[in-house]
This record gives structure tokens, C-alpha cells and sequence, in this order.
């Protein structure tokens, strides 16, 4: 067997090693977001991208329906009733991967201002399964401020591959919530899906967190 190449090794390491030292070592540094970096390393190696999500073992999927429903949210009124369009800004946390995990999202209008803030603790999930709630209030939250059309920023690059149709949903607990964001962003007029850098999405990671913290 020849020797593994750089990608394949940090590749390896991006899905399999709990890097927990690395993580305590960076304040603010998530599991997600560290694999994510070596991932985009490997990809800069030359790896080109990875296909499919990393194999990380989820808990079995809920058994009752998915309750999209935010436990907590803080909402500037509009100017002027329904928005045309919206920007929705979305996170999942999870500690431990899977862990205790909360889903988080910023709602804001064209010109930048925050219309809503919301947050949903989710129990013992993964990072993937948080990514993909924090969505679906977010979307969820847009149709109830009769928005048509909607833009969705995320810095799950899993989240916003897999639903751009790059990355297949093979896991059974990722599949219904896939399913759920599609009949979603259906019923909008416009979507667009873009994959932003985590900085640029700071609010929605704090919702998500603060979803954990105060078990919103």
C-alpha cells in the first residue's frame, strides 16, 4: 500500500481526531469550524473537494417531528409591514460533535438592519444537525414576515453545498431536515445560498450558542 499522501492525512485528522487540545488552545474555535479549516487546507494541497460529509457519529434521528419553532427571539419591528426581501444568517452549535447543541439565526433586512434574532436549544445532537436548524427558524421566521424573496448566509460550507445540489445528504438524520429546507426555499420567489466566512457570520453563531448557554 503506498503511503498516504498531505490531503489524505489531513483529511483523516479533520474527520476522525477530536483535536480537543487545538480547539481549548483557540478561544472561539469550534470542532466544526477547525475541520473546516483543514479541509480548505487540503483542498489548497490540491485535494480538490471533498464529496460527502465527514463521518461523524449522530444521534438517531428524532422520532417525533421536527419542531422548527425558535424557544427565544428578539425582532425589530419592519418599517413599512412585510419585507420583500430577506436576509437570513444561520449557525448550529454542538459541543462534543455530537454534544449539547443549539441552532441559531439573524434575520435582516436589504439594508443591513436586524429584524429578528432567534435561537433553539436542541439537546444532543451534532454540528451538522445545528448547521441545518439554525436554517430552517431562519427560513421558517422569513415566511412569517411575508418575505418572497430570501438570501441565505451561512459558514457551513457542508450546509450550503448539499443544498446547492455539490454535495449529496446521506445521512439518515441530515436527510429529513434537507428535505424540510427545500420545500422552504421553494415557496420563495428568489433564493440565493452563499457560503461566508465565519467572521461574517458572528451573530448567528452567538444565537446559536446562547441557545445552549440559557437552554433557550
Amino acid at each position: 500500500m503506498p503511503p498516504p499522501s498531505l490531503v489524505d492525512v489531513l483529511r483523516h485528522i479533520a474527520s476522525e481526531e477530536p483535536l480537543t487540545a487545538t480547539v481549548r488552545a483557540f478561544r472561539g474555535l469550534t470542532r466544526e469550524h477547525l475541520g473546516q479549516l483543514l479541509n480548505e487546507a487540503a483542498e489548497q494541497l490540491g485535494g480538490g473537494p471533498r464529496e460527502a460529509e465527514a463521518p461523524v457519529s449522530e444521534p438517531a434521528p428524532p422520532t417525533e417531528p421536527i419542531s422548527t419553532v425558535p424557544s427565544i427571539e428578539s425582532v425589530a419591528p419592519a418599517a413599512g409591514g412585510a419585507l420583500n426581501r430577506v436576509r437570513v444568517y444561520s449557525d448550529g452549535a454542538a459541543r462534543g460533535n455530537p454534544g449539547p447543541a443549539g441552532a441559531g439565526a439573524v434575520l435582516t433586512n436589504t439594508e443591513g438592519a436586524v429584524v429578528a434574532r432567534l435561537g433553539k436549544f436542541l439537546g444532543h445532537q451534532t454540528n451538522n444537525y445545528a448547521e441545518y436548524m439554525g436554517l430552517l427558524i431562519g427560513l421558517q421566521h422569513a415566511k412569517s414576515l411575508g418575505a418572497r424573496e430570501v438570501e441565505v448566509f451561512a459558514d457551513s460550507e457542508l450546509l450550503i453545498r448539499q443544498l446547492g445540489g455539490r454535495y449529496q445528504v446521506k445521512s439518515p438524520t441530515l436527510k429529513p431536515l434537507f428535505q424540510e429546507a427545500q420545500k422552504l426555499l421553494a415557496t420563495f420567489g428568489k433564493v440565493k445560498l452563499a457560503h461566508v466566512p465565519r467572521a461574517q457570520n458572528a451573530e448567528a453563531d452567538e444565537m446559536s450558542n446562547r441557545a445552549i448557554d440559557e437552554r433557550m
